[in-house]
């Protein structure tokens, strides 16, 4: 009997939704019982705070019914995901990355600012490096190119702009892929295509292929700038982002200076270099390409020893890998600076949902290259996604007003960076055409020419039995005169031409007169034999060593704005420095209309790039900060494609005025800056603002 009550009381205590019932048998149970129970939770908590209280059913293996709500809550959804809508998953995600947001930003504190960042920091740098050595290559080639590849002003053109074009896809694609791939692998691929083309283009002979290669090259290197800022910035805390994105800008400059400076020491020396036959060619300005690529090259060396962003492998749902990547920078920090008993507290990071699953293909399903296929598709929809986020609602407005401010910028600094090197030119030109000596109504007979003829004019003079022996002509122009009896051998010429001239009885052995060279002439029983293939010309004596002293001052005088933007990016704000430096850029080009001579175009030069470098740096900083991780590098990318395209359209619009007018490409830049400057006030201030 006894053991059937107690069965029965077992039975009235049933456990429903985790609670415990008491019967409702009539019986009053309260007085004696209720004592016994309290002196029992009194024992059974002792010696615990009201923080780490215990359930007392948890000694009986009963879980807390507050464990199984939660436990209930998370299973709900994983199960209903599929049925629920795509704008609520959104927002929950949007809710995850918001705690992820500051969860990491205390992370990287307490990681710390050391060894590690300065490491990626130089990594990160010579990528950099390459990106402002790419932007001088083919302005420091051109004059020995343009020779040795027989260029047409067309094909300089061409060669100019293909860089800038390249640029222009790479950004964008390389960018997108950076945001669905990861910032390390992209930057790997990038960097290798840039390595191997430009590599490629310093061997190759014909115009064409060297085209392609450099189009390629740009293609490659056109994804650094985005995907380094965005990589560097998310092992940064808020109170070290500005200022040290701003030192990272300083390797751009050492870029142009390492460019100028290899390409003063190098492509002047004709010497350095061989030939294979008569067909291969391998001059010094070949041996400056090859020079130019080394930094790609050790940067892409050096980041195979870095890790992945961990930022980037929370957004993807890597929780683990990226743990174990903030422990290696905060024990590496820590080892640093003497302190390496500091344990890594952070056990577990906020990871946003994953909505966008991708599939993996089964290697059963059709052939390798329609699952390639498939993938390809599939990452540039995303990409493709990607893009269009940036317009939506949230962003639309800070992305457009983003947009004018970098295609002002690039259109009025590319431009003049162009302009000014051809203004010195066009001085030069003008200095080098007043010293023309010219020569009327000669009579040379029974003489040998063995020596050079530059800068000079011949009019009406005669020439009979005369010898034009191993010379070169430089500069010289012939204006109705006659040549009888004359023997050319062995003859090289630059900008050389003959007018309304008539030429009786005269051999042309080995030379490069060609028939454009002679016109409106008659020639009577002349002979050309064996021609001059390609182009032949001193290249010691054509290079301008000027023009190399321009660009290196040029790329040195941004190292003082660079200090400034990088000591003040934190304390005086992006919008301000942005828009200051802009004006001050503005009010410097109107300086321009007072230079009218070499030394004052470097002057004024030099003035202008220190002045918007600090423009430069804070674009860079807020483009970074005012997107999310997932779309920070597409974002970046658009951005910098866009300024690409105002660099090509400044060089197009600039070069074309050089020697007609200086009032249109002074107040066209003068006018972006201004209007680029004030616009960039209305955007937000992200100084304070943590990384979404």
């Amino acid at each position: 009997q006894g053991g059937r009550e107690a069965n029965q009381v077992s039975d009235d205590y049933r456990y429903q939704d985790g609670n415990y019932d008491a019967p409702n048998d009539g019986y009053y149970r309260g007085g004696d019982e209720h004592a016994q129970e309290e002196d029992a939770q009194s024992d059974v908590t002792e010696g615990h705070d009201e923080d780490d209280e215990v359930y007392e059913g948890e000694y009986q293996g009963i879980p807390h019914p507050d464990d199984i709500k939660e436990k209930q809550k998370k299973r709900a959804p994983a199960v209903a995901d599929e049925y629920r809508d795509r704008a609520d998953l959104m927002a929950e995600r949007m809710e995850d990355e918001e705690q992820l947001a500051h969860q990491y930003e205390n992370i990287i504190e307490e990681c710390g600012h050391g060894r590690f960042q300065w490491t990626l920091f130089f990594v990160l740098g010579l990528a950099l490096m390459a990106d402002g050595v790419e932007v001088f290559v083919v302005g420091f080639v051109l004059p020995s190119a343009e020779k040795d590849m027989c260029l047409t002003s067309s094909n300089k053109g061409m060669l100019g702009l293909i860089v800038y074009l390249g640029m222009m896809v790479g950004a964008v694609l390389l960018g997108g892929l950076a945001d669905k791939l990861g910032r390390k692998q992209c930057l790997i691929i990038s960097l290798a295509i840039n390595a191997a083309f430009a590599f490629l283009s310093s061997f190759v002979q014909g115009y064409g292929f060297f085209l392609f290669c450099r189009l390629i090259s740009g293609l490659g290197i056109g994804g650094t700038l985005p995907i380094v800022f965005a990589y560097f910035s998310e092992f940064l805390s808020r109170e070290k982002r500005g200022e040290h994105l701003s030192w990272l800008c300083m390797f751009w400059m050492i870029g142009g200076i390492y460019a100028s400076a290899m390409a003063w020491s190098i492509i002047p020396h004709y010497g350095w270099g061989f030939s294979m036959g008569t067909k291969y060619h391998f001059h010094s300005w070949r041996v400056f390409v090859l020079v130019c690529s080394l930094p790609c090259i050790a940067s892409l060396v050096a980041l195979k020893f870095m890790p992945e962003s961990p930022r980037f492998l929370l957004e993807i749902g890597k929780h683990d890998e990226a743990w174990m990547i903030l422990k290696q920078v905060h024990d590496t920090n820590m080892r640093a600076k003497g302190e390496p008993e500091r344990v890594f507290t952070v056990s577990y990071i906020k990871t946003p949902k994953q909505v966008d699953e991708f599939i993996e293909i089964q290697s059963s399903t059709g052939t390798w290259y329609q699952r390639w296929l498939v993938r390809i598709t599939t990452t540039l929809k995303q990409v493709w996604d990607n893009v269009l986020y940036c317009l939506t609602a949230q962003y639309r407005m800070n992305t457009l007003m983003l947009a004018v401010v970098w295609f002002t910028m690039a259109l009025s600094y590319y431009g003049l960076i162009v302009w000014f090197p051809d203004m010195i030119r066009y001085f030069q030109d003008e200095a080098y055409d007043s010293r023309v000596k010219i020569f009327d109504e000669e009579e040379v007979s029974h003489f040998t020419f063995n020596f050079t003829l530059e800068n000079q004019i011949h009019r009406n003079g005669e020439y009979r039995n005369d010898k034009f022996i191993g010379m070169k002509f430089k500069e010289v122009k012939f204006e109705d005169s006659l040549f009888e009896d004359c023997y050319f051998e062995d003859v090289t010429s630059s900008e050389t031409f003959f007018e309304n001239c008539t030429i009786i009885s005269t051999v042309f052995y080995n030379t490069d007169l060609y028939e454009h060279k002679f016109i409106n002439c008659r020639l009577i029983n002349s002979t050309f034999m064996k021609e001059k293939e390609g182009c032949h010309i001193d290249f010691e004596e054509d290079n301008d060593f000027l023009i190399y002293l321009v660009s290196f001052l040029g790329s040195l005088s941004v190292l003082p704005g660079n200090i400034i933007s990088a000591l003040l990016m934190d304390k005086i704000g992006r919008i301000k420095m942005i828009g200051g430096s802009m004006l001050i850029s503005a009010v410097c080009c109107f300086f321009l209309f007072f230079g009218n001579s070499e030394s004052a175009m470097i002057g004024w030069q030099c003035l202008f790039c220190g002045a918007s470098i600090a423009a430069w740096n804070a674009l860079d900083v807020i483009t970074v900060e005012l997107y999310p991780t997932d779309k920070r590098a597409t974002a970046f990318g658009i951005l910098n494609g866009l300024c690409k395209f105002g660099a090509i359209l400044g060089n197009s619009i600039f070069s074309s005025f050089v020697g007609i007018t200086k009032v249109v490409p002074i107040l066209l830049a003068s006018s972006a800056l201004v209007g680029g400057g004030l616009l960039a006030l209305r955007l937000p201030e992200t100084r304070e603002q943590v990384l979404m």
